[in-house]
């Protein structure tokens, strides 16, 4: 019984675990494309060429310390929030997480080398893509189930409804 209530929450957060690594990985090439178009490509190589210089504690600390600046602009960002400036506070939070969720993947991108040297960063890394494997493989048959009631499939009420939406999308555009 405690068990079936447990599975909405386990697949809450392998949602929110996901999203999270889908931000990760769609942001990193748009940082890579801005480091492109700003001299961001010298800074990356001057930063790596420091971060040889560092031990493996010293580089987590250059890890950590970019996101810091963030802190306020979330704070800020819930001040709207609690103030009733719904628009702006979303705006706010929203740039504050995918400037976070960037910073993170150039900072990592430079950095990772030097911290998988740290065992228990290693491992902690590990159990992280583990983490990942585990949340798309439990969202996986949600998602599908989502395709098919989109493209109309199955025999649900949700697919019929479809289909009867894109039966009259088409009358409609074969009327004009």
């Amino acid at each position: 019984m405690l068990r079936r209530l447990a599975q909405p929450f386990w697949v809450l957060l392998a949602i929110i675990f996901l999203i999270e690594a889908w931000l990760w990985d769609h942001l990193e090439p748009i940082v890579e494309k801005i480091v492109a178009w700003i001299p961001l490509r010298q800074f990356k190589q001057w930063l790596s060429e420091r971060i040889d210089a560092l031990s493996p504690a010293m580089t987590l600390i250059v890890f950590a310390v970019p996101v810091i600046p963030l802190f306020p602009l979330k704070l800020f960002g819930l001040w709207l929030l609690a103030h009733e400036y719904w628009a702006t506070a979303v705006f706010v939070l929203v740039f504050a997480k995918f400037a976070g969720v960037g910073i993170t993947a150039f900072i990592f991108d430079v950095t990772r080398e030097k911290l998988l040297e740290m065992r228990w960063f290693e491992v902690t890394y590990d159990f992280i893509m583990m983490l990942r494997e585990k949340a798309k493989a439990l969202v996986a048959p949600i998602k599908q189930r989502i395709r098919e009631i989109l493209r109309g499939d199955g025999e649900g009420w949700s697919a019929r409804t479809l289909r009867l939406i894109a039966r009259f999308r088409r009358r409609v555009h074969e009327a004009r």
